[in-house]
């Protein structure tokens, strides 16, 4: 089985790091870190639904990939990435709740 390296981008750093500075988002922030351990050993984990986001595909020209952090929660949080250009590496792109 392939590790990866998670690579975040500046955008994805910040957004995990306001997760782990506010205490009312102390469940969220757990369940990133939790999804971004599962990214790094194993991408096909059933937890994290791992999916090509095709509209964000197309509108950046490159693969990019949904994960779930969190699934059937109100405003749960997704990891948007995409392959870096180095085997194993994986470029976290944004931290975001779902809508």
């Amino acid at each position: 089985m392939m590790h990866f390296k998670l690579i975040p981008t500046k955008e994805a750093a910040h957004c995990l790091r306001a997760l782990e500075v506010d205490p009312t988002r102390m469940v969220q922030h757990k369940a990133v870190k939790k999804a971004l351990g599962y990214m790094e050993t194993n991408l096909k984990h059933p937890g994290l639904n791992t999916h090509k986001h095709s509209e964000l595909s197309r509108q950046h020209g490159i693969e990019i990939f949904e994960s779930y952090a969190q699934n059937n929660t109100l405003g749960a949080y997704r990891i948007f990435w995409h392959y870096g250009k180095k085997r194993g590496q994986i470029i976290v792109v944004a931290i975001v709740k779902h809508p």
